[in-house]
């Protein structure tokens, strides 16, 4: 099978697409014939070597959406089946292994079902942290990514009012969701006030040095979470990274209901094949993708 994996921590051009012999499931796994791989913010710091321990040569990629190839012991799965979820093996393959999936609605396109899994587990969680209320105010950093749009909508549909940082150009895109946008940048702080008196919490999904603007808003550092800047605890606000503890199938079937329902948009910023894989990472590396980019794999 094709497969993209680095061998050396590095800028994207260490990516390599090779050739590899095709992972065999294991007890409660099934193997994915991938068809759409999503891209997210993580596979890029990997490569570049924000965590030096991980073994090398690895193979990127956190989320697929594929047809299930042959299923290990328990598996709750049979090949021939349409899923969609996390991979246990790097998605940046025309097979990985997986052993957290849902079964894809034939509804639901193969671009959103990729689109759904990081995106949407984390957008739900840390709605879920900052306890977000009908009639309260969120501001939303990042509000147009793929976090922040998947997030807008799902606290608009709580009866929050969104507050939603962006650039200009996005700013008819998050009124059509129903937040109000406001330009990120300097004097921030004044801005959110012109169109708010209060903020009761702040989700940052860009990591672009907002927190001691939104610990001002705030009027503290309660109800602050980050997914996006490490820089959190030093002011006391917390940072989200999630982990295994959200990753259930519950929140997928949920997710791709409400997109077939027509209750969730996703915007894709763009799809790449698999052997421009590190075209779709830097696309994703300068932050202003404005949706979900993807491979399409097979």
């Amino acid at each position: 099978m094709r497969a993209v994996q680095f061998s050396e921590y590095g800028p994207s051009d260490v990516l390599r697409l090779v050739e590899a012999g095709a992972p065999e499931p294991g007890r409660g796994q099934v193997r994915v014939a991938v068809r759409v791989a999503g891209v997210n913010p993580l596979d890029w710091k990997l490569r570049s070597g924000v965590m030096p321990e991980l073994a090398l040569p690895r193979r990127p990629g956190l989320e697929l959406a594929g047809v299930v190839d042959a299923a290990g012991e328990e598996a709750p799965f049979d090949a021939g089946e349409e899923v969609f979820g996390w991979a246990d093996t790097g998605s940046y393959a025309e097979y990985a292994l997986a052993s957290l999936v849902a079964r894809k609605p034939p509804e639901l396109s193969w671009r959103d079902a990729a689109a759904l899994p990081v995106a949407g587990a984390t957008a739900s969680r840390v709605l879920r942290q900052l306890e977000v209320t009908s009639g309260e105010v969120l501001l939303l950093h990042g509000a147009s990514g793929a976090v922040g749009r998947l997030a807008t909508q799902l606290a608009v549909g709580m009866g929050a009012t969104v507050v939603g940082t962006a650039s200009p150009e996005r700013f008819e895109d998050l009124r059509s969701l129903g937040a109000v946008p406001v330009a990120h940048g300097e004097g921030l702080v004044d801005r959110v006030r012109e169109v708010t008196s209060r903020v009761d919490a702040v989700f940052d999904a860009a990591g672009k040095g907002v927190l001691p603007a939104s610990v001002e808003l705030r009027g503290g550092t309660e109800r602050i979470v980050t997914i996006a800047d490490t820089r959190a605890s030093a002011l006391g606000v917390v940072f989200s990274s999630g982990g295994s503890t959200e990753r259930g199938t519950g929140v997928l079937d949920e997710l791709a209901g409400r997109v077939v329902a027509g209750e969730l948009d996703i915007a894709h910023a763009g799809s790449y094949p698999l052997s421009e894989a590190a075209r779709a990472q830097d696309d994703s590396e300068t932050g202003h993708s404005g949706g979900k980019i993807t491979l399409d794999v097979g």
